[in-house]
Formats: structure tokens, C-alpha cells, sequence
């Protein structure tokens, strides 16, 4: 189901798609935040403070939502702060950050092996209605770019295995090491640097709340990724909520309901 959040807003002039990854385009990494929660929910519960799980949750999952988009390194230096205002002594956030990819490739390392080996078909680890929405490059006008928090290698190599790289002919764009040399901010104010780019020739799809930021901070057109993954097939309650906050102008679940999407995204109504 689509739903229009800001009736009228359209891009009919659109010349460049950005697309997030992880929930938006992909679901190999599905169930990411539980185990982020896991995590962190222990390093916190170790200093014993006397908080309750729950307690806990109300501190952590706002921030692991408000920076998923952004390297994950930001993740956990948020965390390390809350150990140190508990008293503890956090390691370095890299270090966080290596302890988080260890329990994330525990699980998801087995769907890259599997795709790997062509024990499961591609599209069992795309949103619903993915493959149909990108389509053959060489039939659309605009330029599409993949980008994310993820890390840059990583990225690569799950686009390709998921046999999308070529649908993006603005390039696969990720987190790099130096964390300074990437972010979403950077590839929007590069987009509209182009020649002849102007804010409403942007749109863009995303399941978090940085990739819509920054879509409405350039004056772009926002669809917002509700997934409930892994199936993907309703509207998660929790991500519609955060993704209307950030500005998102419509929300969907997955992409099957493009019949209705493109034409509301496309109409010729002035561009916002």
C-alpha cells in the first residue's frame, strides 16, 4: 500500500534516483538491528547499573535508528559514550565496531555463502518487487546511485551477488576507512553539483532516516522504505512512524505496489 504522506509531492523532471541499500534494496542483512540491540545490551548490562533491559532499549535504540545509514562506526561511538557516562571505560569504537560485524557474520556470512554457491535465488535477498523496479538500465533516463553506511567492500560485493551492480550506472558507493572521505551528504552535494541538476530532478527510496534527511535537505522527493523484514509484505508500524518524522513524502512496504507508486511519483504536478 502506498501512502502519501505529503499529497502532490512528485519529481516528473527526475534525472537522478538515489537508493539506499540494506532494507531498502536488500535483505541479506536482514535482522541487523536485533543483533546490534543484542550487543550493545550486553556491554551495557555488564557495568551493572541497575537498569532494567527495557530501560536500556529507551536508551539505545533511538540512536541506533537515528545514525543507520551512516557508517557504523557511529553506532558505536554513541556507544561508547553511554558506557563511559556509566563509569565504564570503553575500548576503542572500532573495536565495538569488530565485535558487531563478528555476531553480524555469524548469521548473514551463511546467506553470502549460499548465493555464493547458487544455493538460493537472488531475489529471495531483494525487497519485493526490486528486480522489477530497476529493471534494464538501458530503458531508463536516469542515473541511479546505491549508497549506504555499509562498508564500501562489502557493499560491492553484495550488489554483485545479488546481481544489481549494473543497474547503477552512478556507482555503489559505501563507507570508507577514513570516515571523513564518505557520506551520504557528500554524494547529494556532488549530485547537485552536475551539470544542470537542480533539487527537483532528485528522488530517492530509503529505509532510514539519514538517506530521507539528506534527500530533503538536497530538495528531493522522498519514498520511505517501511519494510517489515524479512518478508517485507506489510507495513512495519516503527519504521512508517521514524520514516515520517524525517520527512519521508510517501511510505511503502516493498516495491510491489509500483503500478500506484510511479505514477504518483512521476505525475506532473510542480516539483516541491
Amino acid at each position: 500500500m502506498v501512502e502519501a504522506i505529503h499529497p502532490g509531492s512528485s519529481a516528473p523532471g527526475a534525472r537522478i534516483a538515489v537508493l539506499d541499500f540494506d532494507g531498502t534494496v536488500s535483505l541479506i542483512r536482514a535482522g541487523w538491528v536485533d543483533i546490534m540491540v543484542g550487543m550493545m545490551l550486553e556491554v551495557l548490562t555488564a557495568l551493572d547499573t541497575g537498569e532494567s533491559e527495557d530501560d536500556l532499549r529507551r536508551v539505545i535504540e533511538p540512536f541506533i535508528w537515528r545514525l543507520a545509514g551512516k557508517d557504523t562506526l557511529n553506532q558505536m561511538i554513541a556507544l561508547a559514550e553511554q558506557v563511559a557516562l556509566r563509569g565504564g571505560t570503553p575500548p576503542d569504537s572500532r573495536t565495538y565496531k569488530q565485535q558487531f560485524h563478528t555476531r553480524l557474520f555469524a548469521v548473514f556470512g551463511l546467506r553470502l555463502e549460499e548465493l555464493r554457491d547458487c544455493r538460493s535465488a537472488l531475489d529471495q535477498y531483494l525487497a519485493p518487487g526490486t528486480r522489477a523496479l530497476l529493471g534494464d538500465p538501458r530503458e531508463h533516463r536516469m542515473r541511479r546511485y546505491l549508497a549506504s553506511g555499509t562498508d564500501d567492500a562489502h557493499l560491492k560485493e553484495e550488489a554483485a551477488l545479488l546481481d544489481i551492480t549494473r543497474n547503477f550506472d552512478g556507482g555503489v558507493h559505501g563507507a570508507l576507512p577514513d570516515p571523513d572521505a564518505f557520506s551520504q551528504r557528500m554524494l547529494m552535494e556532488h549530485i547537485l553539483r552536475l551539470p544542470v541538476m537542480r533539487p527537483h530532478h532528485l528522488i530517492g527510496f530509503g529505509d532510514g532516516p539519514v538517506g530521507i534527511e539528506e534527500l530533503k535537505r538536497a530538495g528531493g522527493v522522498a519514498a520511505g522504505l517501511a519494510t517489515d523484514e524479512p518478508e517485507c509484505c506489510h507495513t512495519s508500524p516503527w519504521k512508517r512512524r521514524n520514516l515520517i518524522e524525517v520527512g519521508a513524502n510517501c511510505t511503502i512496504p516493498n516495491y510491489l505496489c509500483r503500478p500506484v507508486l510511479l505514477p504518483m511519483l512521476f505525475t506532473n504536478h510542480e516539483p516541491i
